[in-house]
């Protein structure tokens, strides 16, 4: 079937099938295929089909959800219906699906005006149990049956014993303490009020921690009431679809939808011009992570024109150090970093400057040097190269389509960015190619320097905000604030505090009824495709070695070059990722900074250095084999500035401006910094694994806290250091970049690999024919039990061993390691960790390195969750899954193995393999492993598993409060 075809006649506007009338059918080439319109007659549903060969298949229901005000109601929502239904009474039929089901994306997201509800799977059955699982969820969700759901989603008071201190709980709760910790969200969140003031967009749909606890049970399900309506409701089907099936499908659920109420939803109102006195926000927070933020509301949502010239604008004014607009901010020195950003997916977009590390009493200079600069490059015309670089590198992106989730998913948010609004436009943020031509055809004739006058010198509606450090913690404050609240309680208020906490923790604990959890549609064995043809490769006749996959990159050229760091010795690997992060960033022998930035920017649609670290089969623990890796991509047109301009990068930059480089190094610190307080978990776990695996502390010594330690120490003496970093720099250019070693990888056009080496001869690498003397010798891994620093309010804790070196029963890797992983986190640790524990997420991992690990994310606390870690192996050990269970995990498991993903990223995934020193039958191997999994062969890990979680390294990331009150022993150092 050809979906773009086949229907055209069929779904003929003013047809009516299952119930919903079709309103507009049109070819939209951005997606390959055709869009239908439709609308549910018996309820006002609305309803759009992407239609395409694609079989990676998608749904996804959204409701219109404006707040009223910070309690972040529909957050809580958004987590709280996922807990069961009418239909799936089961606690959490959510987590049961991440257990079994085959699907390619399944999650559920709060936005600023609309809550958002998508799946996809590349099994058709599969599809359809989750879109029945989820529309029974969101239409008749059991918040009406089990009010507890809200106090475990949302919020609800906790004590111990009458003595004992007056604590909160809650996942959204928590989780929302952890983002308002970043003083990056709390900005945003500032800038919104400050321009939104009479509208939805002043709130903070998340959930302000502070208002939270303001929201009862009767506005939560009030809520819900007014808003989880159909006539309130878009639905997305993505793909290669039976339509009329699954129109039939949809239309037996929402004809038996119950209106709950006559009440509609909250206003979605638009927000008049304001220009409000600056605002300074106090937050518990470092010295140097203040930030200031400078935003602007440039139009409606209806010129999506205008939205993505504003894109464009800012790429070409902010999108780089070389960028005019940023050159000037940098060189003004208000502040260690910059960006500037579009925000749309609501009804009024606006545009964000922000400041980021900002010097003391700056944010007034901060304005008037961007409103300045802008007035200037608006009078004097922006510069039409930059523009036209920019446009280029605007269309690669979009042509690519890599959005790091499934196509239907993404198509589903960006048709919100018109739908919400207008009914009759659901295609305006799915369409571009127009939109880009046009802004191709306009450039020279003023367009961009009218929309920078019009956007930011002359906008009425605009506001300043800074966020300002001060001393002291939020969870010291919210201590003191709670302790008030105690005093003011009565010993029966006490009492009813102690006894409902206890009722609920029953309830999480009280296992599901066997009848209920069969209710749950699930798959077997037998719906397993076949695996998907795996990725074929080619050696070509080259320079070099090079590895040709045959992937369909809708003619886009992708190139990787491997050089071998195996001949730095260990002290210069950090330097060496000093130098990955400046190429492309600085002066080359035929180019300045600037010119460069222009060039790479038109010609590449990408372009990065960095290093990465493999392992080995044999020896995943005692080796490492890191590479200093040059990716580029282009258009197919421009195959040859693919072939050229990496190289000139790598082999001609200059070493001399060290202004530049002081510059670039510190928003590199600043980057890491935000890393590691919006994703502590990856860093915690990351951190663990380097006492084990030698290929561990090699990524921790270039990307992980050792760098960051290192390249602190650098910034702070960098005045003295600044002469010899150059002379580094220049040592390792020369050393690194040989052919001897060399290993590349191609996929693009057919026909364009030979293209590429024709243009690039032999790269300009010296090549004697002598390989180069190894020189790398990795210190051994040691155990350590570390806790970090950082300004948060929550904490991150991951523990790790390593499989080959636990003291009793050492199990190797194999397949059955991911089933145990996936029954450990959807299981045991989603219970013990997240429900009863309150974080927003934890995890166990097992890798083909064979170190293991535990994680938490967004944690309230440090001794419980290692006390669930420890408790882990006797779990699994004792599992006794039904047969169904055990099959679900299995499916859901190779289901992650056979997920479709992108070109770049199967050419990544095929060179580790490679680089790793494993064959082409080796992840067939695994999955089929996965598939021979028993519950005997996933419970013989439970004692490995045990040993991580007893005596494991241990590395915490985390305010410093929840810190000092764990009693688990660890060396405790200030991060950030």
């Amino acid at each position: 079937m050809d979906p773009k075809t086949t229907h055209a006649d069929e779904l003929a506007p003013g047809e009516v099938h299952a119930g919903f009338e079709v309103v507009s059918a049109e070819e939209v080439p951005e997606v390959d295929g055709w869009a239908y319109v439709l609308t549910h007659r018996a309820t006002g549903a609305r309803l759009l089909w992407l239609a395409n060969a694609d079989e990676n298949r998608a749904f996804s229901i959204a409701f219109k959800t404006p707040p009223a005000d910070d309690t972040g109601v529909f957050h809580i929502l958004e987590h709280s219906v996922l807990d069961g239904s009418a239909k799936y009474p089961v606690k959490e039929p959510f987590v049961n699906l991440l257990k079994s089901s085959m699907q390619t994306f399944l999650n559920a997201m709060t936005f600023p005006d609309k809550t958002m509800y998508p799946v996809a799977s590349t099994n058709v059955a599969d599809l359809e149990n989750l879109m029945d699982v989820y529309l029974d969820a969101v239409l008749d969700p059991n918040i009406y049956r089990r009010p507890r759901i809200f106090e475990q989603e949302g919020w609800h008071y906790e004590l111990e014993s009458p003595d004992a201190p007056l604590t909160i709980n809650g996942v959204v709760f928590n989780e929302m303490k952890g983002a308002l910790s970043d003083p990056e969200d709390v900005l945003f969140m500032e800038l919104k009020r400050q321009l939104f003031p009479d509208t939805c967009y002043r709130h903070e749909s998340g959930g302000n921690p502070e208002a939270i606890p303001d929201l009862c049970y009767e506005e939560f399900v009030d809520a819900h009431r007014r808003h989880y309506r159909l006539d309130n409701s878009h639905t997305v089907l993505y793909g290669d679809i039976d339509i009329d099936r699954e129109l039939a499908f949809l239309d037996e659920r929402f004809s038996a939808a119950e209106v709950r109420g006559e009440e509609g939803p909250n206003e979605l109102a638009m927000q008049g011009p304001v220009s409000p006195a600056p605002l300074e926000v106090p937050l518990a927070t470092a010295p140097d992570n203040r930030c200031v933020g400078l935003g602007y509301v440039i139009g409606t949502w209806a010129d999506r024109e205008r939205v993505l010239a504003a894109d464009i604008l800012l790429d070409t004014l902010m999108g780089s150090n070389e960028a005019p607009l940023m050159r000037r901010i940098i060189d003004a020195d208000l502040g260690d970093d910059a960006c500037a950003f579009v925000v749309d997916g609501m009804a009024q977009p606006m545009v964000v400057f922000e400041l980021k590390g900002a010097k003391p009493g700056v944010a007034e200079k901060f304005r008037a040097l961007v409103e300045g600069a802008c007035a200037e490059l608006a009078d004097a015309g922006v510069p039409c190269d930059r523009l036209q670089a920019s446009l280029a590198q605007a269309e690669f992106n979009l042509r690519e389509g890599d959005f790091g989730y499934p196509d239907g998913v993404a198509l589903a948010v960006c048709a919100m960015g018109s739908w919400l609004y207008d009914e009759n436009d659901p295609l305006s943020y799915v369409r571009y190619e127009d939109a880009c031509r046009d802004l191709g055809d306009s450039m020279g004739l003023g367009i961009f320097d009218r929309l920078l006058r019009e956007a930011v010198v002359e906008n009425p509606h605009s506001a300043l905000v800074c966020v300002e450090p001060q001393e002291g913690t939020g969870t010291a404050r919210e201590a003191e604030h709670l302790a008030r609240i105690k005093e003011a309680m009565d010993t029966a208020w006490l009492e009813d505090v102690m006894e409902e906490a206890r009722a609920l923790k029953e309830e999480q604990q009280r296992p599901d009824d066997p009848a209920d959890v069969a209710k749950l549609p699930h798959l077997t064995l037998a719906d397993i495709a076949e695996a998907p043809a795996p990725v074929t490769s080619r050696e070509v006749e080259a320079p070099y070695p090079c590895h040709v996959y045959d992937l369909d990159t809708h003619r886009i050229d992708y190139t990787y070059a491997y050089f071998d760091l195996e001949r730095l010795a260990w002290p210069e690997l950090p330097y060496a990722q000093v130098l990955a992060c400046l190429l492309g960033k600085l002066d080359t022998r035929r180019h300045t900074a600037a010119e460069l930035d222009c060039l790479l920017e038109s010609t590449l649609g990408d372009f990065s250095t960095f290093i990465e670290t493999y392992g080995d089969a044999d020896d995943p623990l005692g080796v490492a084999r890191p590479r200093f890796v040059v990716g580029a991509a282009s258009l197919s047109e421009k195959v040859d500035g693919l072939a050229s301009l990496p190289m000139e990068v790598c082999l001609e930059t200059l070493f001399e401006d060290t202004e530049r480089i002081r510059a670039i190094l510190t928003q590199r610190r600043v980057a890491m910094e935000q890393g590691f307080i919006g994703s502590g978990h990856s860093a915690a776990l990351a951190r663990c694994r380097s006492y084990y695996s030698r290929g561990a502390l090699v990524a921790d010594a270039v990307s992980g806290i050792g760098f960051y330690r290192f390249l602190v120490s650098l910034l702070d003496s960098f005045d003295r250091r600044a002469a010899s970093l150059c002379e580094v720099l220049r040592n390792l250019q020369g050393r690194i970049f040989k052919g001897d070693g060399l290993e590349t990888s191609f996929a693009g056009a057919p026909g364009d690999v030979e293209r590429y080496w024709e243009a690039a001869g032999d790269l300009g690498l010296m090549n004697d024919g002598h390989a180069t003397k190894t020189q790398l010798e990795v210190p051994e891994p040691e155990p350590a039990r570390e806790a970090f620093t950082i300004p948060a309010n929550v904490c991150f804790v991951g523990r790790a061993a390593a499989g080959l070196t636990l003291p009793r029963d050492p199990v190797a890797y194999n397949g059955s390691w991911l089933v145990a992983s996936r029954a450990l986190s959807y299981g045991y640790l989603w219970n013990e960790v997240r429900v009863l524990g309150g974080a927003y997420g934890a995890g166990f991992s097992g890798t083909p390195a064979s170190v293991m690990g535990f994680y938490s994310y967004r944690d309230p606390a440090v001794d419980p969750t290692l006390a669930a870690y420890a408790g882990a192996g006797a779990w699994l050990s004792g599992w006794d899954p039904a047969a169904s269970d055990l099959e679900g995990f299995v499916i859901s498991t190779v289901a992650g193995l056979d997920a479709p993903v992108k070109p770049r990223a199967a050419m990544r995934r095929e060179d580790k393999l490679r680089i790793s020193g494993r064959g082409p039958a080796w992840r067939a191997q695994v999955r089929q492993e996965v598939l021979d999994s028993s519950v005997d062969t996933v419970r013989a890990l439970g004692a490995a598993v045990a040993q991580v979680g007893e005596t494991g390294g241990v590395c915490v990331i985390g305010g410093a409060d929840i810190i000092a009150a764990s009693t688990a022993e660890l060396e405790v150092s200030r991060l950030v």
